[in-house]
């Protein structure tokens, strides 16, 4: 199993072998329990918030909506809860460039974001990542101070082309390259521009 730890978020590019024989399980791998141990191998998700999410059990688990591109699903636990999404036919990659995308919003304390926990690939096909749970009020707010906190957010980002992030993500399905001239930028600088414009006369920024 290849994994690669970055701050708290771990990504798993394959699930291990039960017969390799490096692996330590911690089942004892007879006979008479196969039926165990493929049902934990099986589920990752399941598998990950029982033992390094610190639940005990899992008290039920609902759909939520919002989105068409992923399944969006709350885990909720013992341990609190867990905003899970998973894609059937997209590997983990587009979960990757989103943790790392969301960990470093996270770590500027400006808004407030979900931590990423795990991202990893399911047995079947497509891939997961478990985030912490935010429930969200139904007031907006104040605008003017997310508006100053997302101006925050921006500014504590770096790169050294002076724009976007340090690895390719994702806008749905389509590849949001960090590379210059490419149409997913072009769009993105546009409509950042008119919005901060907007910014500067309504709020003198």
């Amino acid at each position: 199993m290849a994994v690669t730890h970055l701050g708290s978020i771990s990504f798993s590019s394959s699930m291990p072998s039960i017969s390799s024989p490096s692996l330590k399980h911690p089942f004892n791998l007879n006979k008479n329990k196969p039926l165990i141990v493929a049902a934990m191998s099986d589920d990752p998700v399941r598998e990950w918030i029982l033992s390094e999410g610190k639940a005990t059990q899992i008290k039920g688990i609902s759909p939520i909506g919002g989105g068409c591109i992923n399944r969006a699903t709350c885990y909720d636990t013992d341990a609190g809860s867990f905003f899970v999404k998973t894609n059937r036919s997209i590997g983990p990659s587009m979960f990757e460039g989103e943790a790392l995308g969301l960990n470093a919003m996270y770590e500027t304390g400006s808004i407030r974001v979900p931590k990423p926990y795990k991202v990893g690939s399911l047995p079947t096909g497509g891939s997961y990542i478990i985030m912490e749970f935010i429930e969200f009020g139904a007031s907006r707010g104040n605008q003017s101070a997310l508006g100053r906190k997302l101006a925050e957010m921006h500014k504590a980002a770096k790169s050294e082309k002076g724009f976007g992030f340090h690895v390719d993500n994702t806008i749905g399905r389509a590849k949001a390259s960090k590379e210059p001239g490419t149409f997913i930028q072009k769009c993105c600088d546009r409509a950042m521009f008119v919005a901060w414009r907007f910014m500067e006369r309504e709020h003198d920024i």
